[in-house]
């Protein structure tokens, strides 16, 4: 399913790049993708987290050559970022015997601010291709498709697809094991797993809350700068997001810490002890999750240059969702868990704020009504639709600017 859609969009990447790096958190998909463009062209694939690849490795510079004339796909990069130097003399040898596209296909389980070398090093020879989990759009068409499923379990393919609410329960619970036990360690100095798994935890408990790093702090008795390094890491794995409060100029006096979220709705419950829909509509964080999946399913639709964000004051004004589209506007998005939303005061006023192009209320129904003038209610897949570009339609998959 994922490589079907998304297939074409890395094909296009290769064909005006050298370099195409995949960047998403393990177990999104990368390596399924990567295997469906092998079936589309000669290719050879190494998997740089098994010791038979790497020593293939050894004499990376000889291994590159002798595989000249096709597309090389190096998996879990992270595990040998001494390879970006070879890499960038090979493409630059490939550009002066006229091969100037396609060469390699390198996949990260991080953000791109942690594989930064690549940036420092592969400058003009680079392009970022995001892979997140699936979306809504992504799985409407699927048979027995149901948003609530997608939004209990998650769109790590193996946790929505399992054959039971159970085995997706179990599929997550190890993910989060394997993450805290082997891959932190990786990227990071050396942490503890169960402090990263406690403030993991308190984050889902807290999911969409402003960042107090002091009151976590206090929770686990480390200090607030280790607290903001951590979430930091968790950041850059691409497992929490920080949302950016809008800093517009109103002359009003603004929040200025951003809403933290994790960033798939299906690890959120594995880290609450949440495993089936009934237990979900019944805990006190339902509704923030369900915010944080709508989030996540818009921003994946969106382009890169969009730029999003919250809008709250101190007087009371507040906005979920800001976007700033490149083509110069601005919508608001207002997120209500409820079958008949109703809108606050606070919205109103920050609508006088900021003076929106678009304003929509995101609810879990399927009909499409208008709330007030100049606001209307409808569901997440229909935003989606609304939002979606043609370069990005129908995927989970966002383009980076190329480096």
């Amino acid at each position: 399913m994922i490589s079907r859609q998304l297939l074409p969009l890395v094909q296009t990447a290769l064909g005006r790049q050298a370099v195409v790096a995949l960047l998403g958190p393990r177990q999104v998909g990368k390596t399924t993708l990567a295997w469906a463009v092998a079936d589309q062209r000669p290719a050879v694939y190494l998997d740089l987290e098994s010791a038979e690849d790497r020593a293939k490795l050894s004499d990376p510079l000889r291994f590159f050559r002798n595989n000249s004339e096709v597309l090389i796909i190096l998996d879990e990069i992270h595990r040998m970022p001494e390879l970006f130097q070879t890499l960038r003399g090979v493409v630059d040898e490939s550009r002066r015997q006229g091969k100037r596209f396609g060469r390699f296909l390198i996949l990260g389980s991080a953000s791109i601010a942690l594989l930064q070398q690549s940036g420092e090093s592969l400058a003009g020879r680079i392009e970022y291709l995001s892979l997140t989990p699936l979306n809504v759009l992504e799985t409407a068409g699927e048979p027995g498709f149901s948003q609530d499923q997608l939004w209990l379990r998650g769109g790590f393919p193996d946790s929505y697809s399992a054959a039971s609410d159970d085995d997706s329960f179990v599929a997550r619970r190890n993910f989060i094991r394997t993450y805290l036990e082997r891959d932190v360690a990786q990227f990071g100095p050396r942490i503890a797993a169960t402090t990263l798994e406690r403030l993991w935890t308190m984050l889902a408990h807290n999911q969409g809350q402003l960042l107090n790093a002091s009151r976590l702090a206090g929770s686990l008795g480390i200090s607030s700068p280790t607290v903001s390094s951590y979430i930091d890491l968790l950041c850059d794995l691409l497992l929490v997001r920080r949302l950016a409060p809008c800093l517009a100029n109103t002359q009003k006096r603004l929040v200025k810490s951003p809403r933290v979220y994790i960033r798939d709705s299906g690890l959120t419950h594995a880290l609450l002890g949440i495993a089936t829909q009934n237990q979900l509509l019944g805990h006190p964080v339902a509704g923030a999750s369900w915010e944080g999946f709508v989030i996540e399913n818009i921003l994946s639709v969106l382009p890169e240059s969009a730029e999003c964000s919250f809008y709250r004051t101190a007087a009371g004004a507040e906005i979920d969702l800001i976007i700033n589209l490149p083509s110069q506007q601005r919508w608001a998005i207002e997120i209500k868990h409820s079958l008949a939303p109703k809108l606050s005061k606070g919205f109103f006023l920050a609508l006088e704020d900021l003076q929106p192009m678009k304003s929509f209320v995101v609810y879990p129904g399927s009909a499409r009504f208008p709330m007030h003038a100049g606001v209307e209610a409808l569901g997440l897949q229909d935003l989606m639709v609304e939002l979606r570009t043609p370069a990005f339609s129908s995927s989970g998959l966002n383009a980076a600017n190329q480096e």
